[in-house]
C-alpha cells in the first residue's frame, strides 16, 4: 500500500504542462540522439546536463532519464533502415532489422523494434519499483568471477552469430577479443601493440569499430559491385505489424526483458551484452533459427526488447547504492550531485520525490515513445527509398562525422575507415563482423575480471564461487551443442 501511495505522489509530481513538455522533449532528442551514430545515450545525457541547470532537480532528473530510455530505441531506426547502429546496443537489432529492409518491410522492422523496446522499458521500470533495493544488495555482491562468468556466456551467442559456420564466427570473435588488447593495460599500466602511436594508447573507441564494421562495409560492397546508380530496395512497406504478428513474439519480448533487467543490474554489463545475449536465447529457442540473419522479427524484438529493459536495472544499482550500472548513469551521478543530490539508500528517504518522480516519468516516457514512433515510422521508411547514388554518400559522411564526434579524433576517423575495409573484407570471404564487435564489448569485462579473481582468491575460484560454476557450464554446455550438431550432420 505504502508502495502505491508513493507512485502516486510520483505522479503528481508530473501534474502541469511543464513535466509533460519536459519528458516529451526529451525524448524527441532522445530519439534524435540514438539515430545519430557517434552520440550514445550517455553522450546525450551529458550534453543536455548543462541545459538542466537551470531547471528544478526533479525537472531535471525527468528530462535526463527521458533522453536515456528513448535514446535507447533510436539507435535501433538506422540499425534497421540503414546497417549503421546508433548505439551499440543496436548492433544486434540490425542483423534481422536490416534483412528485413532489404525485403521491402522496413515497417515491420521498425515496428517490432518500437513495440519490443516501449514494453522491455516498461518491464525494466516495473522491476526498478518493485526490486531496487534488494536487488541492488544482490548484485553489489557479485564476485569478479562472476562478471567473468557472465562475459564467457555472453561470448556463447558467437554460434548463433556465425549463420551455420561457428569456426568463422570464432575466429570474427577472437579477432575482436585481440583489438581490445591495444592500449594500457587496465590493472598493470603497460602499454600493449601502441608502436609508439599516441592515440593507441586508448585503444580503439567501439563506436567507431561499429559504424566502420557495419556501415561502411555496405559502402564499400556496393562499390565493389557497382550498385551506385539503383535504389537499396525497389518498394518499401512502412506498414506496422499487426496485432496478430505481435502476439506470435510475445514470449520473445517477454524473456528478453527479463533477461535484459538482470543483466542491467550488474554494474558494467550494459544494454549491448544484454541485446546480443537475447539475441542468442531467442534463435536458440526458436522453432525456425536458420530464419535468424536474415530477417527474423524474433531477432529484433529480442535485442530491442533487452537494450530497453537493461535500463530500469542499470537504475537499480543507482538509486539504491549510489552506483552506476553504466556510463549513462555514470553522468546521471554526476548530474544529481549538481543538484545536490546524493544517490543511495537515503534518497528514497529524502528525496522521495525525485526517485518516484524518475519512476513515473520513465513510464510516461516510454508511452509518448510508442506514440512519437508509431506516427513516425512510414517517415522513417521512407528514407531507404532515396537512390544509393544519394544515401550510400550520406551514409559515408554520417559515419564519418559520428566517428569524429566520439573523443574530437580523426584518428577515429581512420579507425573507422580502416574498420570498414575490415567488415568488407570479412563479408567478402564469408565471415560475419558482428562477433568482432562482441568481442570488443566483451574483451574488458573478461581480462579485468579474470585477473581480479585470480590475485584474490586464486584460479580455482571460477569453480567455488556458485554463480560462476553455474554460468560456466551453462556457458560450456552452450558453446559445444553446435559443435556437436555440425559434427553429427557432417557425419
Amino acid at each position: 500500500m505504502e508502495l502505491l501511495d508513493n507512485l502516486i505522489y510520483g505522479f503528481s509530481t508530473l501534474a502541469g504542462w511543464k513535466p509533460i513538455l519536459v519528458i516529451v522533449s526529451g525524448v524527441i532528442v532522445g530519439i534524435m540522439v540514438g539515430a545519430m551514430p557517434g552520440l550514445s545515450p550517455s553522450t546525450g545525457v551529458a550534453l543536455l546536463v548543462p541545459f538542466s541547470y537551470t531547471m528544478s532537480p526533479a525537472l531535471a532528473v525527468i528530462l535526463l532519464v527521458s533522453i536515456y530510455i528513448s535514446s535507447n530505441y533510436g539507435g535501433s531506426i538506422t540499425a534497421v533502415l540503414i546497417n549503421t547502429p546508433g548505439t551499440p546496443a543496436a548492433a544486434a537489432t540490425a542483423l534481422d532489422g536490416y534483412p528485413l529492409t532489404l525485403k521491402g518491410e522496413a515497417g515491420k522492422g521498425l515496428g517490432f523494434s518500437l513495440i519490443a523496446s516501449t514494453i522491455g522499458g516498461i518491464f525494466g521500470v516495473i522491476i526498478l519499483i518493485l526490486f531496487a533495493v534488494p536487488l541492488a544488495k544482490l548484485a553489489i555482491g557479485f564476485h569478479p568471477a562472476d562478471y567473468f562468468a557472465l562475459a564467457i556466456f555472453g561470448l556463447t551467442t558467437v554460434g548463433s552469430l556465425g549463420k551455420g559456420n561457428v569456426a568463422k564466427a570464432m575466429v570474427a570473435v577472437l579477432f575482436g577479443l585481440l583489438i581490445n588488447t591495444v592500449g594500457i593495460d587496465p590493472l598493470s599500466g603497460v602499454s600493449r601493440f601502441t608502436f609508439g602511436i599516441d592515440p593507441l594508447y586508448d585503444g580503439f573507441s567501439l563506436i567507431p569499430a561499429l559504424i566502420g564494421l557495419f556501415a561502411l562495409s555496405v559502402v564499400f560492397s556496393a562499390l565493389e559491385e557497382g550498385k551506385l546508380g539503383s535504389q537499396v530496395v525497389e518498394k518499401v512497406s512502412g506498414k506496422f505489424p499487426t496485432i496478430l504478428e505481435t502476439w506470435k513474439v510475445k514470449y520473445t519480448i517477454v524473456r528478453s526483458s527479463f533477461l535484459g533487467t538482470i543483466i542491467g543490474i550488474f554494474p558494467g554489463a550494459g544494454a549491448t551484452i544484454a541485446s546480443f545475449i537475447s539475441y542468442n536465447l531467442a534463435q536458440r529457442t526458436s522453432k525456425e533459427p536458420e530464419t535468424f540473419g536474415s530477417g527474423a522479427v524474433d531477432g529484433v524484438a529480442a535485442s530491442e526488447a533487452a537494450n530497453s529493459s537493461s535500463v530500469g536495472g542499470a537504475l537499480i544499482p543507482l538509486l539504491a547504492l549510489g552506483i552506476p550500472g553504466s556510463a549513462t548513469d555514470a553522468v546521471l551521478i554526476g548530474a544529481l550531485q549538481l543538484h545536490d543530490i546524493t544517490p543511495g539508500p537515503l534518497l528514497f528517504e529524502s528525496n522521495p520525490e525525485i526517485v518516484y518522480g524518475i519512476f513515473t516519468s520513465l513510464l510516461i516516457a516510454n508511452a509518448i515513445m510508442l506514440v512519437l514512433g508509431y506516427y513516425g515510422v512510414r517517415l522513417f521508411a521512407k528514407v531507404v527509398e532515396v537512390p544509393t547514388s544519394i544515401l550510400y554518400p550520406m551514409i559515408l559522411a554520417i559515419a564519418l562525422i559520428g566517428s569524429f564526434a566520439v573523443r574530437n579524433s580523426f584518428f577515429d576517423v581512420g579507425a573507422c575507415i580502416g574498420f570498414g575495409l575490415i567488415g568488407w573484407i570479412f563479408k567478402r570471404y564469408g565471415y560475419p563482423v558482428a562477433p568482432v564487435v562482441l568481442g570488443i564489448v566483451l574483451g574488458n569485462l573478461l581480462e579485468e575480471n579474470f585477473r581480479r579473481a585470480v590475485m584474490m582468491d586464486g584460479p580455482m575460484v571460477f569453480f567455488t564461487e556458485p554463480l560462476s560454476l553455474t554460468m560456466l557450464l551453462v556457458a560450456a554446455l552452450l558453446f559445444a551443442l553446435p559443435i556437436y550438431r555440425n559434427y553429427k550432420s557432417g557425419r
